[in-house]
């Protein structure tokens, strides 16, 4: 509730009441409530975006902030909210100029507030002014941490694509996979072996390693390769997979090879690979 003071911002970042919300925003009140039967009852109230003003304005009507020895009122900014909805309607507006491309990147796989709700139904809400001092609980959806994913692609323009990226909302800039998704919009420099366009991959070889025996017409080869997988399908299980196979030469020779494959359980939009290979070759002569 603070925050509506002390960052005018937030009257910005506040919920569109009139957009098309896929999951609408709500502001959920445990209150008590007197029924004609006499009794009281203990409901779930739910506000959407274009209720929630008016349950603000109670619950700050009284808000005041100590400054150098005296109190000023700061009750809920109508005036504020009135730049705030006036700056929406503005973007809403906007358009491209001819010729120009937009792309659209936005964080996914992290916890992101949604709806907010007080109190339970044990102990309901019974001022509207105690908000500012009772700890909230949050329903939360995908997003970056601190935007929605349907926010984050709610700009309203004809994007050429849209990619969601695993990560938070400002370190999302220092991830690789966000630059190699510019490399390829941009067409800089060589193509991107270990990127794939039409999936949105990337593969990140972390480890490689090779060794190479021969004694007495055995020769022995182990191959080691490891990978980090970034894409939004990750699986969230553990596999394993092996391959053997092998081969007699006219000559009498001898060659096997068999291979694993270990794919860990993804994290964070992250996924790990490991391949060992084992090839065994026996020269007769």
């Amino acid at each position: 509730m603070s925050q509506l003071i002390e960052c005018p911002s937030i009257y910005e970042l506040m919920a569109c009441p009139n957009f098309d919300w896929q999951h609408v925003p709500l502001l959920e009140l445990w209150r008590e409530r007197l029924h004609s039967d006499g009794k009281s009852h203990v409901i779930l109230e739910s506000y959407p975006p274009c209720d929630t003003i008016e349950i603000l304005k109670q619950a700050l009507v009284n808000n005041k902030v100590s400054y150098n020895g005296e109190e000023l009122p700061l009750p809920f900014n109508t005036q504020i909210l009135e730049w705030a909805n006036k700056t929406r309607e503005i973007l809403s507006s906007a358009k491209l100029p001819p010729g120009v491309k937009f792309y659209n990147v936005y964080g996914t796989s992290l916890a992101t507030p949604h709806s907010i709700c007080y109190g339970n139904a044990d102990k309901p809400v019974s001022d509207l002014q105690d908000l500012r001092y009772l700890e909230a609980r949050y329903v939360c959806v995908d997003g970056d941490g601190t935007v929605p994913v349907e926010s984050s692609k709610a700009d309203g323009f004809n994007a050429e694509e849209r990619v969601g990226i695993p990560g938070e909302h400002r370190g999302i800039l220092c991830e690789p996979h966000l630059f190699r998704i510019l490399k390829h919009w941009l067409n800089a420099g060589d193509p991107d072996p270990f990127y794939n366009p039409i999936n949105d991959y990337v593969i990140l070889p972390t480890a490689f390693e090779m060794e190479r025996h021969k004694e007495k017409g055995v020769e022995v080869t182990s191959l080691k390769e490891e990978w980090e997988i970034i894409s939004n399908d990750t699986d969230d299980k553990m596999s394993l997979s092996s391959i053997s196979v092998s081969q007699e030469g006219a000559d009498k020779s001898h060659s096997e090879a068999h291979a694993t494959v270990l794919v860990h359980p993804g994290n964070d939009g992250k996924q790990h690979i490991e391949l060992n290979a084992l090839a065994v070759s026996i020269d007769a002569s």
